[in-house]
């Protein structure tokens, strides 16, 4: 079945009843559930542990990925907590330098309390698995990178850690299952803020957690019960329509945001632009090979000719506010707004410089979307 039919049609395959025969799966607002006996024990017992709008929308996500099974959590973040509680005192996680804020805040605050280690790389290709501790045992990696947009070649890194025995976890959260499949490439478990472009209008907030491993979703399983950080039904409903367009919107956000990235590639107002679906980036040519396009996000260094202030609040189409992926437009400064937890220094490291701004192209009418840019830096030229 085409991507496209799946996204409509995917999901839970209920008995239908003969008189009650909906196009969308129902909301089942019930905490809990009437059980046929003491000896006779049905599907659904308590919301927490399964729920059928939440079963529906995790199975759909699945299927979209071709994968196995899906667990629907109440954020990216609690997505995030889900596959780190597989992670164990006295062991050692690798992440890559440019990662989501909130996974920083996890990984420099948490993993301490939990006496779990980190190793951030800045770049896998040149990392040598060989030299790496006894007690390193996963790699996590979000490609393209948030908000640098570099990106890894995850086949290449599966393979170099697999040798060594290690899990492999990447947050897809910037591409979706529609233009990339870390599980094909040899991943172990993939990661969405589903918040952003499965919802796709800025509604809700949802992670996703999918998987192919019968042992590794039985402990996510249990956990995600366990720690009880679901997500509720009528989310579950609102992510469940969302993904039925997902790559139409998807479609039309990389269309967009190609064409933002070549205006500001043309002009002087950046001194740099990060977007790897330019052929002067250096993961234009890892991001066509293992995905089918580059999604709605690019970031730049904005000139210092253009006031940085000025060019943001003269901007009509662009909101200032933090996330991404609904149908809207959006901009940020990240070293404020998304990464303000990374010290100065952190931030220095990594390339995260005071001037860069990430953009988070929508679905509106792409001529008065660069209409607004140019009409912003006029603006904002000193």
């Amino acid at each position: 079945m085409d991507y496209h039919t799946l996204a409509v049609h995917g999901g839970r395959k209920d008995e239908k009843n003969d008189k009650i025969k909906p196009v969308n799966y129902p909301v089942y607002l019930s905490s809990t559930f009437v059980q046929n006996s003491l000896d006779e024990f049905n599907e659904f017992m308590y919301s927490r542990s399964k729920n059928p709008t939440r079963d529906n929308v995790e199975q759909a996500a699945a299927q979209l990925e071709g994968a196995k099974y899906g667990l629907a959590m109440s954020s990216g973040m609690a997505a995030v907590s889900l596959v780190f509680s597989l992670v164990g005192p006295g062991e050692k996680v690798l992440v890559n330098t440019s990662v989501y804020g909130g996974t920083w805040n996890y990984i420099s605050h948490v993993f301490p309390d939990r006496g779990i280690e980190v190793q951030t790389v800045k770049d896998f290709a040149k990392f040598d698995f060989d030299s790496i501790d006894e007690n390193v045992t996963t790699v996590y990696v979000e490609t393209p990178s948030n908000p640098l947009m570099e990106v890894t070649d995850i086949r290449e890194l599966a393979d170099r850690a697999k040798a060594k025995g290690l899990r492999v976890i990447v947050d897809n959260t910037f591409m979706t299952s529609y233009l990339q499949r870390p599980l094909d490439l040899g991943a172990d478990i993939v990661l969405y803020s589903a918040t952003k472009y499965y919802a796709g209008h800025s509604d809700i907030i949802a992670g996703l957690v999918i998987l192919n491993d019968d042992d590794l979703y039985a402990k996510l399983k249990f956990n995600q019960k366990t720690l009880g950080a679901t997500l509720d039904p009528f989310s579950s409903f609102i992510l469940a329509r969302g993904i039925k367009t997902l790559p139409l919107r998807m479609d039309r956000h990389n269309e967009n945001a190609l064409k933002v990235a070549e205006f500001f590639e043309a002009s002087d107002a950046a001194d740099r632009v990060y977007y790897p679906g330019l052929k002067s980036d250096p993961g234009y040519e890892i991001q066509k090979k293992q995905a089918k396009g580059c999604g709605g996000l690019l970031s730049i260094d904005l000139n210092e000719k253009y006031d940085l202030n000025t060019f943001c609040d003269s901007l009509e189409y662009f909101d200032l506010a933090v996330s991404l992926g609904g149908v809207e437009s959006l901009i940020c400064h990240p070293a404020s707004m998304t990464h303000e937890e990374y010290t100065d220094e952190e931030q220095t490291a990594i390339g995260l410089g005071k001037r860069l701004l990430r953009i988070a192209v929508g679905i509106e009418d792409i001529d008065d979307l660069l209409g607004d840019i140019r009409q912003a830096l006029e603006k904002a030229r000193k």
